[in-house]
């Protein structure tokens, strides 16, 4: 108990600037929601257009790499899990509303619609406005609506009263990540922007094709000179007008000496093949192409879609929480936040077998590490916990007496 009253005491909260617990909401809260306040919700045009699916596709690409807060050695390569705070924030909970990837999702969303996005601590062990010496508890996403030299003006849903709400958090513990592709997708002249522009035109020509008018003319069998006869036209509208509209069917009749001229032909319009051209085009600069949107894609397509697109993100992001999660000492401690992408997600069943024996084989992995990847069950043999070559008897290719002297092998025993 007095353990738990101690970090109460000593925990921040981004919304309260003091203890989280000195403020809470009356009964169940502030406010009530028929849909959810936390969820992201992008720029209309962009979600009625087929930016929307673009957006998506990359957010859960980029959420379903493993991230990581880990111990690496000198050369920066990977060495173990750090199972603390951080790391929980990174592979299981980010916040009360939402997952790890519900978070990245979250994040690479905005980031593509407003062209940076901040992740900052809602929740530390220490004030991040005073130390860098401080563990993220819990992360939020915002929208910076104000810059400042030293601190930005963010956004973000506040859990504790269930409302969207600016604050002013640091630049030093806040993750301003850059939109990556922000010339293709987010500068004001970009593939991107003409594309949604050219797809809002589309829609209200479709709109106006779709509209219920008839726009008819009506060729009376006068000439239509004075006023007389102007008022004469306009009576006659009228009565067609009429007829039409209180008939069920829509069904009318003029006189035989009058004609209607219907003008709602079909336009032949160049939107449809300049919209074609740009999506092919904003496909290539982002390194997309259809199979990877209807899943058909072969596995050199992937490859090429997870290091042209996902991995620019994806560094992105955890290079600028390294820069400001992760203390100087943190750093000189070899700490580092990483990401990782399962290999054997694009791979058949049918090469599976061929893989497993070549890693087994060449010492790479064990026969349980690959059995968990296959979605087996752990073996018993303390074997298949060891990086060995299974081909290869290690007691007949170099076998040590008790006195830790080397046997001869009988030749007959070598085969």
């Amino acid at each position: 108990m007095p353990g738990f009253i101690e970090r109460a005491k000593s925990s921040w909260n981004a919304f309260f600037n003091k203890d989280p617990t000195a403020n809470e909401a009356p009964a169940y809260g502030y406010t009530v929601s028929s849909s959810r306040p936390d969820r992201l919700r992008i720029t209309h045009s962009n979600e009625r257009s087929v930016v929307g699916p673009i957006y998506n596709r990359i957010a859960v690409d980029v959420a379903s790499l493993d991230f990581r807060h880990a111990k690496v050695n000198e050369n920066g390569q990977f060495v173990d899990t750090i199972n603390d705070e951080l790391n929980e924030v990174l592979t299981l909970n980010a916040n009360l509303d939402q997952t790890s990837d519900d978070l990245i999702r979250d994040a690479v969303m905005s980031m593509f619609d407003e062209g940076v996005v901040a992740i900052f601590p809602a929740k530390a062990t220490a004030d991040p406005w005073l130390t860098d010496s401080f563990k993220v508890q819990t992360a939020r996403v915002g929208t910076i609506t104000q810059w400042y030299p030293n601190k930005v003006k963010v956004d973000a849903y506040n859990e504790a009263t269930g409302n969207h709400q600016e604050i002013m958090v640091p630049k030093r513990s806040t993750c301003i990540v850059q939109n990556p592709f922000y010339h293709i997708m987010n500068a004001p002249n970009s593939n991107l922007k003409r594309l949604v522009t050219k797809m809002n035109l589309l829609d209200q020509i479709d709109a106006k094709t779709a509209s219920p008018k008839l726009d008819l003319i009506i060729q009376l069998p006068y000439s239509i000179k004075t006023k007389t006869r102007e008022d004469q036209a306009d009576r006659r509208r009228g009565k067609l007008i009429e007829q039409l509209r209180g008939s069920e069917l829509g069904i009318g009749y003029i006189d035989g000496t009058e004609k209607i001229t219907q003008l709602n032909r079909s336009i032949e319009s160049t939107l449809p093949a300049e919209i074609e051209k740009l999506k092919q085009e904003l496909y290539a600069q982002l390194g997309l192409t259809p199979e990877v949107f209807n899943g058909t894609a072969n596995e050199s397509t992937m490859l090429n879609y997870y290091t042209r697109t996902i991995e620019p993100i994806a560094s992105a992001i955890v290079l600028e929480m390294r820069r400001k999660w992760l203390s100087k000492t943190a750093r000189s401690q070899n700490q580092s936040i990483v990401f990782f992408r399962d290999p054997f997600k694009l791979v058949p069943i049918s090469n599976i077998a061929e893989i497993t024996e070549k890693l087994i084989t060449s010492e790479v992995v064990t026969a349980n590490e690959m059995r968990g990847v296959i979605g087996l069950k752990p073996s018993g043999d303390p074997r298949a916990d060891q990086l060995m070559n299974p081909n290869i008897n290690p007691a007949a290719d170099n076998p040590v007496s008790d006195k830790g002297t080397e046997e001869e092998v009988p030749m007959e025993d070598s085969y």
